[in-house]
């Protein structure tokens, strides 16, 4: 299988979706390689250490599309991508489709095989390659909201630890998953009055065990979640839906009520956001402000640290790639039943039927399609 590696498009996206090992890894398996010019460079991979691990450097992405069985990516195919998808091709990335109909209609559209890294689900419920973006994207957010909260960038100024004599911020995280959890570790260790909302009660005593007294554990309702986002210094929303749209949880009514320079983190930008006051942003211009409170909603976060965010992504992907390599599609879904989970689309067809509900589409299940070589549409 001819496998390719474009240079990522997305605003500030410095992430890469293959490193040299798993290149050398591929080739030793009797697949070809193609990476991008300078695909690389952003988390510094030199194309010289591709090129030494047996990868192949192309000078333009229409070359790598055009050449490629799969595609393997970072972020969804951007409008400038579209027209490069080619029917029947396998795109393996980040795809988020309930975020946005029209890349939801493009894919349909260039009738590709669409697996979705945030789909990939074990026995156990787990999302193996959404895991260690989450983790990074939770840690970050502590980061970015202690940063906001600085006056000069339109915070309340609050040190999020506080001084001896003075209290601590307020830190309240809706989502006690894999993001809540990793932001809650942050700010806990930086001292911070910290509170976990989550509607998982046995989720909610796992937490309560093993975080330090300085987090408080408490049951999400409409209730508490008026209550604790009045209070907050800093708002993380950490909210998933597995393949679907994050729930709007803050009401822009809620949002009214804060305190003026309170800083929003809404993590779950990438599916739509869980304050209805949330929109997509980018590095370049990470934060606006919406009745007096600063809101952070940049779409691709980790993508800013992007060195330690490729080698934790890339470390949890590369086995599914080279099963799907070595395999194919419809092989690796039926052997490896995570894969099967990570199918959204095939050939124009819609499997995932979070998607088809919500944007009111046809669907078709998985296992029908894969049993009409190839899928009919």
């Amino acid at each position: 299988m001819i496998v390719g590696v474009p240079k990522e498009v997305k605003n500030h996206e410095y992430r890469v979706s293959l490193l040299p090992f798993a290149v050398e890894a591929l080739k030793n398996a009797g697949h070809t390689v193609l990476i991008q010019t300078d695909a690389g460079l952003g988390s510094g991979i030199d194309d010289s250490e591709y090129q030494q691990s047996g990868g192949e450097i192309v000078d333009t992405p229409e070359k790598v599309f055009s050449q490629s069985d799969m595609i393997v990516k970072i972020k969804e195919p951007l409008p400038q991508e579209y027209d490069m998808l080619k029917k029947g091709q396998i795109v393996f990335t980040y795809f988020h489709f309930a975020a946005s109909r029209e890349l939801t209609e493009a894919v349909i559209r260039q009738k590709i095989i669409a697996i979705a890294y945030e789909t990939i689900q074990l026995d156990n419920g787990s999302l193996p390659l959404l895991t260690p973006m989450s983790e990074v994207a939770g840690r970050m957010a502590v980061h970015e909201g202690a940063k906001h909260l600085e006056k000069p960038l339109k915070g309340r100024g609050i040190l999020l630890g506080g001084v001896p004599g003075v209290r601590p911020a307020k830190v309240v995280i809706i989502g006690g998953g894999v993001v809540g959890t990793n932001a809650a570790k942050m700010a806990a260790g930086l001292g911070a009055d910290v509170t976990i909302l989550d509607i998982d009660l046995d989720r909610l005593r796992y937490l309560d065990d093993i975080m330090p007294k300085n987090v408080t554990t408490l049951m999400s309702n409409t209730h508490n979640l008026r209550s604790m986002v009045r209070e907050a210094d800093l708002l993380i929303g950490a909210v998933l839906v597995t393949g679907d749209r994050a729930p709007v949880l803050v009401t822009e009514k809620m949002v009214a009520e804060m305190k003026p320079g309170a800083v929003i983190v809404d993590v779950a930008v990438d599916q739509g956001g869980c304050v209805e006051t949330t929109r997509p942003t980018t590095h370049d211009e990470p934060t606006y402000i919406v009745h007096d409170v600063v809101h952070y909603s940049v779409a691709n976060m980790p993508g800013a640290l992007a060195r330690t965010s490729t080698f934790a992504l890339v470390n949890a992907t590369f086995p599914y790639v080279m099963q799907i390599a070595n395999e194919g599609y419809r092989n690796a879904s039926l052997n490896n039943p995570a894969i099967g989970k990570g199918i959204n689309m095939i050939e124009g067809t819609v499997v995932k039927k979070e998607i088809a509900e919500l944007f009111g589409l046809a669907c078709t299940s998985l296992e029908e399609c894969l049993a009409k070589p190839p899928c009919e549409t």
